[in-house]
């Protein structure tokens, strides 16, 4: 089971960072391997709000769509997500935010995943680290796109 934790430390707010990761419709424009995103519903539940979302992830001959439960703590400035269905036997992602006292924000990432397919899952693991890291990369070079690079001092 591939297991990535990741901390950043960006000149974003933890607002501007949790509303990019929160706008899962915009993950094809820019997140590797995501061929499409579709949101299918959002519900307010008290202090958190439930999406259910669709990716299409394609990398060469491999194409699949799974469905996931991303709830949304904006309260809090956490994001969660739980697979539902699709190629995997199980994936879970949190996505943290924390405002920093000198400016600037804390990022904290995790995923755990497992493919069903045995040999997905072996194919996964020889590059699911890299893979991992390039995607962390693609979020932080959108908001250097959509804030620029001083955004935390001048929201």
């Amino acid at each position: 089971m591939p297991v990535h934790s990741e901390i950043k430390h960006l000149p974003y707010t933890a607002e501007q960072m949790y509303d990019l990761v929160a706008d899962v419709a915009q993950y094809p424009k820019f997140i590797p391997w995501i061929a499409a995103s579709r949101v299918r519903s959002v519900t307010p539940e008290g202090e958190r709000a439930v999406m259910l979302a669709d990716l299409v992830v394609g990398f060469k001959m491999f194409r699949e769509r799974f469905l996931s439960r991303v709830t949304l703590w904006q309260g809090t400035r956490r994001i969660d997500t739980e697979y539902i269905e699709g190629p995997f036997k199980h994936m879970h992602s949190t996505w943290v935010f924390r405002d920093l006292e000198d400016g600037g924000c804390e990022v904290a990432f995790d995923v755990d995943f497992e493919f069903r397919n045995k040999l997905l899952q072996g194919a996964a693991g020889l590059f699911f680290h890299e893979a991992m890291q390039r995607i962390v990369r693609a979020f932080e070079t959108r908001a250097q796109a959509l804030y620029g690079q001083d955004a935390a001092t001048t929201a």
